[in-house]
Order: structure tokens, then C-alpha cells, then sequence
């Protein structure tokens, strides 16, 4: 048999959709078996509803024949939906030739980083961080540098260890608020000063990925790095898209803003790959941003209901300690109570990844190790799913924890 790519060897199966996987098969086997059911928490997917009007707006396209090759960059609807945007949510003025559209944000990364890295180019990348960065620039001959962020410090990124990362290959640095998997989200001034120390560094390129913007809690409203520092707007990609805050993951459309330059090359990529996104998927993201944007708020004010239901309820099980993050629908709590342990099975837990497979084979609740996100020992809990899940995982994450020896 002719052999796969030698670049496959660096790239495994993302850990979130390897966990997804695995509870699939196990809910598969317990519904042949009468067993309980298996409640995945591995997954960032919101169980909201697309928005009507969004659903609509795609229906109406498609009877209009918007089902052709769309444009490459984005169609002029949407592009300006998501000018409008900018300027509304952070007052960003990005002209339409400084805006593209992907097949979500996950391409959006991806072209950006086709675009730019060579091999052997560094890409600094704070930790704990969405499991796509290193990956992405792995496959490209990339060379990750992650920096680690302590729970001490809220998981947020010190201005002093990113200058200590920052050497003449860094092509990138990733910043990632509010954080997947945390939660962690950056206030004005602590941008600022993380600013300060990319100021000092005119080679690097910066990705501010954005994609869980309205999803903060506690405090003032998402601040983002271009908004920040307008200087660095020559050096700025902002991404973001409809998935998360809107509700429509399988729509598949991301965007970002950015220099010209930047955004051109990162559309000759995304030439040649996918082409452009659905044109009925681009009007019913024209519709979601342009359209009523009071449901972003009530939607927040669910899921912080939600975050502090299983923090306060994780933090009363012994072994477990669990950080209140300011935004997203994931919590991160640590593991380290739990490790050397041994469950009622006979697994003796050594790992963050011992302690999610034990959890889902013994007590059926999925959940991602903590290592898959440059973190250990910990795990990250999706909250984006009803309250009634939540409080049976929670009793059953209790149980498992209560049964250890």
C-alpha cells in the first residue's frame, strides 16, 4: 500500500472530537446493554437554537438561487454585516478589502497560518489554548512555543514570560479571550500590556481570536487587542464568527479582520482549498449579525447561570478545585486531588487522561483531559447544555470522586 504523508505522524486526532468519538461508541454499547445514559460534556456545541430570522434569511436565499459559487472572499452582504459589526461591538473600521469569510474559524486560522509560516517559524501559543494552534502550525512546518499561564494568575498570559518566548523566528503570536479551555478573559489593561511588549517586536504578527466575544461575565463588556492598540493594527488579525455566540456551529462561517495585505493572501489560500463558504450559510450569518442582537445578552446571562452552578457544585467535591472562569460555556477544573487514586473499577488514575477515560467508562460522563489543551492535571467541562445535565453530570462526577480509594 503506498504510504500516507510523513506529516500525519505530527498531527494526531483532535482530543475534543477523540473524546466525542469514544462516547458515541460507549452510548452505543449501553443502549444495546439497558445502561444509563452517556452525558458528553466534551464538546463546545451550544444547545441554543439558530435564530429564526438567520434560518430565514438562508431560506430566501436559496429560493433566490443564491446557490452558486459564492465569492471567494465573502459575498458583499455579508462582509458588510460584519463591518457593521466591528464598528458596533469595538469600534474597529475595517474597509471590505481588510475582511474575509471561511469555512469557519478553524480556516480562518488555517489560511492565516498557510499564509505566513515557513518551516522552522515559530508560533507562540499560551496554555492552556485551544487544541487547533499547535496542530495547525505543526502540519505547516511550524514550530509551536507554548507559554504556560498558571491558575494562580487567572490562566491569563504574563506580559513578562510572552517577551521571554518572543525571539527573531516568532512569526505568530496566538491570543486567544475569552479562553477555550478556561474561560479566562483579559481586561483592558491587561491587554494593554500585553500590547506594549508586541509593540517591541515589529516582526510579529498577531492573531486575536475573539470567537467567544459575547460570552463574558462579571464585568465590562469584550475588549479586543486592534481596539486596544490601533497602532498595531498593521500586524492585528481579528477572528471571530456566527458559531458559538449565534448558535450556528454547522453553518460553518468564520471572518476576520486585518491588514490588506494579509487578508489577500489568506483569500489566495483559501483559493485553493475550498473555494468560498455557502452562499445560503452566508446570508443567514448577514441576518444573525445584522439582525436583533438582544438574545447575545440573555444568552450570556444562561450560561453564567450555568458556570456557576458547576463551579460551586465541582468545588464541593473533594479533589476536585475549580477556577471561576469570566467567560465561554467551559469550566477547568484541576484534577490533582484525584491522581494516585485508584477508582472502583481497579484504574489507577496517574493522569488527567486516566481520570476523563475512568469517567466515562465508570460513572458515563465525557469530558476532555486537560493535557489536549497544553494543561495538566485538568479537565475541561462543557456548559453548553441544560441545567437538568449539568446537575445529574455533577452528581455523577461526585460519586465517581467520592468512590475513589
Amino acid at each position: 500500500m503506498p504510504r500516507l504523508a510523513q506529516r500525519l505522524a505530527e498531527v494526531p486526532l483532535s482530543a475534543t472530537l477523540a473524546m466525542s468519538a469514544k462516547a458515541r461508541e460507549l452510548a452505543a454499547q449501553i443502549a444495546k446493554d439497558g445502561g444509563s445514559e452517556i452525558i458528553s460534556l466534551a464538546l463546545g456545541e451550544p444547545d441554543f437554537p439558530t435564530p429564526d430570522h438567520a434560518i430565514e434569511a438562508a431560506h430566501q436565499a436559496a429560493l433566490r438561487g443564491d446557490t452558486k459559487y459564492p465569492p471567494l472572499a465573502g459575498t458583499l452582504a455579508l462582509r458588510g454585516a460584519i463591518q457593521r459589526a466591528f464598528k458596533r461591538d469595538h469600534g474597529l473600521d475595517y474597509a471590505l478589502d481588510q475582511i474575509t469569510v471561511a469555512n469557519g474559524g478553524k480556516q480562518i486560522i488555517f489560511n492565516a497560518f498557510l499564509a505566513t509560516v515557513d518551516p522552522g517559524d515559530e508560533v507562540v501559543i499560551p496554555a492552556p489554548y485551544w487544541v487547533a494552534y499547535p496542530l495547525v502550525a505543526k502540519l505547516l512546518g511550524g514550530v509551536p512555543v507554548f507559554v504556560d499561564c498558571p491558575e494562580k494568575s487567572g490562566f491569563k498570559l504574563a506580559p513578562r514570560a510572552l517577551d521571554a518566548v518572543i525571539t527573531p523566528r516568532t512569526k505568530w503570536v496566538t491570543l486567544n479571550f475569552p479562553n477555550n479551555p478556561s474561560g479566562a478573559a483579559c481586561t483592558a489593561s491587561e491587554l494593554a500590556a500585553l500590547a506594549e511588549v508586541i509593540r517591541a517586536h515589529p516582526h510579529v504578527w498577531v492573531m486575536s481570536d475573539d470567537i467567544y466575544e459575547h460570552l463574558i461575565f462579571d464585568r465590562e463588556p469584550h475588549v479586543t487587542l486592534a481596539q486596544i492598540a490601533p497602532d498595531l493594527a498593521d500586524r492585528v488579525l481579528t477572528v471571530s464568527g456566527v458559531s458559538k455566540s449565534y448558535a450556528m456551529t454547522g453553518w460553518r462561517v468564520g471572518f476576520a479582520g486585518g491588514p490588506v495585505g494579509l487578508i489577500k493572501a489568506m483569500v489566495n489560500m483559501q483559493g485553493q482549498a475550498t473555494s468560498g463558504v455557502a452562499g445560503v450559510a452566508q446570508a443567514a450569518a448577514a441576518a444573525a449579525l445584522d439582525g436583533p442582537q438582544d438574545l447575545l445578552a440573555k444568552r450570556a446571562a444562561v450560561y453564567r447561570q450555568r458556570r456557576d452552578l458547576v463551579v460551586d457544585r465541582l468545588n464541593a467535591i473533594p479533589g476536585l478545585r475549580c477556577h471561576r472562569p469570566e467567560g465561554a460555556f467551559y469550566v477547568f477544573p484541576s484534577v490533582e486531588g484525584l491522581l494516585g487514586k485508584t477508582t472502583p473499577g481497579g484504574t489507577l488514575l496517574e493522569t488527567d487522561e486516566d481520570v476523563t477515560l475512568a469517567m466515562l467508562t465508570e460513572s458515563h460522563v465525557a469530558v476532555v483531559q486537560g493535557s489536549a489543551f497544553g494543561k495538566s492535571p485538568y479537565i475541561r467541562i462543557s456548559t453548553a447544555t441544560s441545567e437538568a445535565r449539568l446537575i445529574e453530570a455533577c452528581e455523577r462526577i461526585a460519586v465517581f470522586c467520592r468512590s475513589l480509594r
